[in-house]
């Protein structure tokens, strides 16, 4: 435990998930609260990121004043985020066919990204997004546009999205239905991709030694970590259970697991 402490008290930067390591739908876990209060009252910063990017960061910085986290703006970030970044520095006046919530379009759009209808005959690229608005038609379109050669991209690949009362397909399974129909796989963003953490460096000027990522997820948030050079936590309150750390592969466990943040909380300020 000395040890454990030791390495989380030495980082600057504690980035947490949210769905699962927060909150939880819309219940929100009040031992996370008073352990982020006790980082900002101790000199770390906070950083929220999440892969669900149905949602904008204005949104979340709702959301999270509401719960009682007391957020700024600077200190939220999301999957969409990213690939809007990736779209606009490297893709560059392409035209886009987003499957995602109005939410998300509206946030492409004004990002200046060129948004297609899906009436269109082709498309320079698919996004495809956690849409809680999913039509067949919306997946119709995707498929036609990689079918004709669209370059496919996903902004995140979560399989399911936790909530109050159980799992909702997420964005890797709307993937999962187009890589079924084209047999085209995206290229992902969010966790645990690099360009989330290049991302997270430069938007915060931190290191990667510098850095601690909290989650619920081992093939996301755990992920992020382990192939990326982030100490990486687990917590036992949304979709990764025991069983399946002990599952796992060595090289894709965590570096820490607790069943919750607020053992985290005591054991860096008792």
């Amino acid at each position: 435990m000395n040890t454990e402490k030791n390495v989380l008290t030495s980082k600057k930067l504690f980035v947490f998930d949210m769905d699962g390591t927060i909150y939880l739908g819309n219940r929100v876990f009040d031992f996370a609260i008073r352990f982020i209060e006790n980082l900002r009252a101790n000199g770390y910063r906070v950083l929220f990121f999440t892969n669900n990017a149905s949602h904008t960061t204005d949104f979340y910085m709702g959301k999270l004043e509401r719960l009682g986290f007391s957020p700024r703006k600077d200190e939220i970030m999301t999957s969409g985020d990213v690939t809007v970044e990736f779209l606009k520095r490297h893709r560059a006046g392409k035209s886009v066919y987003l499957v995602g919530t109005p939410e998300l379009v509206e946030h492409f759009g004004a990002s200046g990204i060129p948004m297609l209808t899906g009436s269109e005959a082709e498309a320079d690229i698919v996004v495809t997004s956690f849409d809680t608005t999913l039509t067949y038609e919306k997946l119709d379109n995707a498929c036609r546009f990689v079918r004709c050669g669209a370059e496919y991209l996903s902004t995140h690949p979560d399989y399911n999205c936790p909530t109050e009362t159980g799992f909702i397909p997420d964005s890797g399974a709307i993937a999962a239905f187009v890589t079924a129909s084209t047999g085209v796989q995206p290229t992902y963003f969010g966790k645990p991709y690099a360009e989330t953490v290049q991302m997270i460096c430069e938007a915060t000027g931190m290191q990667k030694q510098d850095i601690c990522i909290f989650g619920d997820r081992l093939y996301t948030d755990i992920a992020l970590g382990r192939l990326h050079g982030v100490t990486a936590v687990l917590v036992l309150t949304g979709e990764t259970q025991q069983a399946d750390v002990d599952a796992a592969d060595p090289a894709k466990r965590p570096d820490m697991t607790f069943a919750s943040l607020a053992e985290v909380d005591s054991l860096m300020f008792g």
